[in-house]
């Protein structure tokens, strides 16, 4: 809320692992607005992702994620 009546808005970078049930394990902001950091590692904490394959078995792995914010008028 503070953020949006600040006028902020833009990108925050995350890298982040996903466990082999597609969930985030760790998340770290790389880069972006410390005003909206938090929400963005609130959102994708509420995401589910497909797992990652190798050999048809899950694997756990490193990624990096973009969450994007935009104000409307």
């Amino acid at each position: 809320p503070i953020a949006k009546s600040a006028g902020v808005q833009g990108e925050v970078l995350i890298k982040a692992i996903i466990s082999t049930e597609g969930k985030i394990e760790q998340a770290q902001v790389i880069s972006g607005s410390p005003w909206l950091s938090r929400a963005a590692l609130d959102a994708i904490r509420q995401w589910r992702y497909r797992p990652y394959l190798l050999n048809d078995k899950p694997v756990e792995v490193e990624t990096e994620i973009t969450v994007n914010f935009y104000l409307t008028r």
